[in-house]
């Protein structure tokens, strides 16, 4: 009930009544609720951070055989949040996480034994554990048929289409991405639109148009002749997405007899127009030898090509090449980058300070806490940590303001690096430090 209302939730009454709910839940046992009121003591949400329970409910659910506990136990440890400062405890930790199913902890653990973080350095082991991470992820896009939608704008723009006519300067693939995590209402808007642009000619609409009726959804049910129609509606017009589109029907024999020989043809054809699944697509043929004899130089070349533009399988199969030695010579140290390089394209990173990259989330209290560790291990360090704070503290009052803010919509949403550019944070300190001299010499001047 309380994970219903959380996603649903639009407002932060309906956040904190779904947090009553998890409360209610977690008395009674449940180890999800558990794990989500830990989250919420640990970094605050509502109000109601206390990091000594969330520790005393991260220590319980570990017991029970917690994954998602053993990683922010590790977490904790390797930092000295709550907890003694232990990096030893922390790989314990993250050993048991791993070992439960997190791919988090072997993301980390990855990471660690990449870079030798209290273990010994060893490449090979941290490809191990990169490969585990890779691997559940690629199998999930593979069986959504691995097409990850590229971005694509239609640019036609017909005079009969009037005010409607700027959906075609829109970004279709964030338009389409943004409409199917608002549900059915907006994915039959989406259809509308590329509907509208298909009817004025637009070749990238009926390929999108031929891809939803591909995957099925509430507006465009599952259908492969129709898919089939639009497809080749966009591929006569020389579409690359329309061309890869039929190549996938003849591949997968959806809606038409398996025909290597036609799919291989349309993939070609994309992939000449520089359509990145389509290059992907050929790549992989000639990698498992569908419907081709099996050619790893050729392999390489188009999951080379597929991964310039950011396709995620050509750089998964790149790296599994690398690892293997398969068409390739043998390097670990590749295969690590490759990895990474995938897996930070799907996004899947959590925590990612934790793996040696950004972090994905703004936690005002953790840096405080980082910012006095830096101060307490060097005197050096405090004049940065004071401006660091500084900017932290501004930062900190101007989203509360923001967040106040009654009169409009817009401002809770400014980020000040778009609004301000990014060095806004010098400009603050600076004026600040000019305001203070002049005070001080009108003091004592």
């Amino acid at each position: 009930m309380g994970i219903k209302i959380l996603q649903q939730s639009k407002s932060q009454k309906q956040k904190a009544e779904a947090y009553v709910f998890f409360a209610k839940a977690a008395d009674m046992g449940n180890l999800k609720a558990m794990e989500k009121m830990a989250d919420a003591l640990l970094f605050g949400n509502f109000g109601m951070q206390n990091i000594t329970a969330a520790i005393q409910l991260y220590e319980s659910l570990a017991k029970e055989g917690s994954y998602k506990a053993q990683n922010a136990l590790g977490f904790l440890s390797s930092y000295g949040i709550g907890m003694e400062y232990d990096q030893a405890k922390a790989l314990i930790y993250y050993t048991f996480g791993s070992a439960g199913g997190s791919m988090m902890s072997q993301m980390i653990l990855g990471y660690r034994y990449l870079s030798g973080i209290n273990v010994l350095q060893n490449c090979e082991v941290a490809l191990n554990h990169y490969k585990k991470v890779a691997d559940y992820i690629a199998d999930k896009l593979e069986k959504s048929e691995g097409i990850p939608v590229e971005k694509v704008r239609l640019t036609e723009r017909p005079e009969n289409l009037s005010s409607n006519s700027e959906i075609l300067d829109w970004d279709i693939y964030q338009y389409y991405k943004f409409l199917a995590e608002r549900g059915d209402v907006q994915i039959q808007k989406a259809l509308y639109y590329f509907l509208k642009a298909a009817k004025a000619g637009s070749a990238n609409a009926m390929a999108f148009i031929g891809k939803m009726y591909l995957e099925g959804n509430a507006a465009a049910p599952q259908n492969n002749a129709t898919a089939f129609k639009y497809f080749s509606m966009a591929a006569s017009k020389g579409n690359a997405i329309g061309l890869h589109g039929l190549g996938l029907l003849y591949f997968y024999g959806k809606g038409v007899p398996v025909n290597y020989a036609e799919a291989l043809k349309y993939f070609q054809k994309a992939a000449e127009k520089g359509w990145p699944n389509a290059q992907f697509q050929l790549g992989f043929m000639y990698y498992s030898g569908s419907g081709v004899w099996k050619d790893y130089k050729l392999a390489f070349k188009y999951f080379y090509l597929a991964s310039q533009s950011g396709q995620p399988l050509a750089i998964y199969y790149l790296a599994e090449m690398y690892a293997t030695g398969t068409g390739v010579l043998r390097s670990c140290r590749t295969a690590v980058e490759k990895r990474l390089r995938f897996l930070k394209k799907r996004r899947c990173f959590q925590w990612h300070f934790s793996c040696g990259i950004e972090l994905p989330f703004k936690d005002i209290h953790l840096a405080r806490r980082l910012y006095d560790m830096a101060a307490q291990t060097s005197s050096d360090a405090h004049i940065p940590v004071f401006f660091a704070l500084m900017k932290l503290e501004t930062v900190h009052l101007l989203r509360d303001i923001l967040f106040f803010n009654q009169f409009t919509m817009r401002w809770k949403w400014m980020k000040l690096d778009n609004t301000l550019g990014p060095y806004w944070d010098l400009f603050v300190i600076g004026l600040i430090v000019a305001v203070l001299i002049f005070l001080l010499r009108n003091r004592y001047g």
